[in-house]
């Protein structure tokens, strides 16, 4: 496990950024605008899983996502709050961007958010402004409803010198909504 788990650094971020680009140049840009509005599918999502700091397990979180009907080109926006047994809290917003495949039943979503973090009784991971990047894998139903296993990282992206992140895996659940 602590392979996937020195990938903590925002690179999901990143890479969802990348190819977020160039799904816009490829199939928004020349159509409706690179980003332009979008009604997409909304999702009310639930997740649990377990919480980590320098590859050590500190307990369980769960966590509560709202995937928006409104994406820029292929940039949904999702807001979301999470909670941990050791009573961490984070609340933020941001973009996520998803990839269907195998006749749209499978996915693959990374996202960047924005938000505040309180350490409770966890550890310490720096200044309350932190930064949640992830990825999921994931299959979807045929009525809609996706489940799937995602990774996290939070940090401050070593805004305010030594970065300690918190990272989480889960299981989520995502219910489509109107």
């Amino acid at each position: 496990m602590s392979g996937i788990l020195t990938v903590s650094d925002g690179t999901f971020g990143v890479i969802g950024l990348v190819l977020g680009l160039i799904d816009m140049t490829i199939n928004h840009c020349p159509n409706e605008g690179c980003l332009a509005v979008n009604h997409v599918d909304s999702y009310n999502t639930l997740s649990i899983g377990e919480t980590y700091f320098n590859e050590m397990h500190q307990g369980e979180e769960i966590y509560f996502r709202r995937d928006t009907g409104t994406a820029f080109g292929p940039f949904q926006n999702i807001w979301g709050l999470s909670a941990s047994n050791d009573g961490e809290f984070w609340i933020g917003a941001g973009q996520s961007w998803t990839y269907q495949f195998f006749q749209e039943r499978a996915f693959v979503q990374m996202h960047a958010m924005t938000g505040l973090h309180e350490n409770g009784d966890g550890q310490d991971i720096g200044e309350p402004i932190m930064f949640r990047t992830g990825i999921e894998l994931g299959y979807q139903s045929k009525m809609g409803a996706r489940f799937g296993l995602g990774f996290d990282h939070r940090s401050h992206l070593g805004i305010h010198g030594s970065n300690p992140g918190l990272e989480t895996i889960h299981f989520r659940v995502s219910i489509p909504t109107k």
